[in-house]
């Protein structure tokens, strides 16, 4: 049985980037598949599969056709579809779902994926963990992303970490950067220990 672990976020907060690095550093040791939700296209799909060294029927890409929260919460229907066809073909250790860029109060239905993460960046504003949101509290990861723009965004990291920190409280929360691979090798030690 393999392990669903659901990437959220808005648009360009950089979650099929992530995708791709996971999948990199996975791809030697633990078999993959991926799902990916757009509205009207299959681009994020069609993106991983020119990436990735990965048999491209491991990556699907799902058409949603409208609000993308719904089909990762309320009518997975399309997203369990996918997934139960890797699990038939392909059985993979682990099964990336990655939403359509959402607002922060998406989430995914545990019937859906077995635990998920959720993806802001720091251009979007270091206000972002005040605001809150469903996505940004309930999360089993909060992974705040592209922390290397700070300077260039004027937002301030330390104040960011704790606003994180007051609105998670102990749930956990990471940091990251394409800039730093320990902040990657941190996210990749976070899914080996849900294997």
């Amino acid at each position: 049985m393999s392990i669903k672990i659901g990437i959220a976020g808005p648009v360009g907060s950089g979650k099929t980037s992530i995708i791709e690095k996971l999948t990199n550093m996975l791809k030697d040791e633990y078999t993959l598949g991926i799902v990916t939700n757009d509205i009207y296209t299959t681009e994020d799909a069609n993106y991983l599969k020119n990436k990735l060294d990965l048999n491209n029927e491991k990556i699907i890409g799902v058409e949603t056709g409208g609000c993308p929260h719904t089909a990762i919460r309320d009518d997975i229907s399309m997203n369990q579809k996918a997934v139960e066809e890797l699990e038939e073909k392909f059985n993979p250790d682990i099964i990336f779902v990655e939403s359509g860029g959402d607002n922060l109060s998406a989430t995914f239905s545990y019937e859906l994926v077995d635990y998920y993460l959720y993806v802001i960046d720091v251009a979007q504003g270091g206000d972002i963990p005040r605001k809150k949101g469903a996505g940004l509290l309930f999360s089993d990861l909060l992974v705040i992303n592209k922390t290397d723009l700070c300077p260039y965004v004027n937002v301030d990291l330390e104040q960011m970490k704790i606003d994180v920190k007051n609105n998670r409280k102990n749930k956990p929360s990471l940091f990251l950067t394409s800039k730093n691979e320990e902040s990657f090798k941190k996210l990749k030690e976070w899914i080996l220990a849900l294997l």
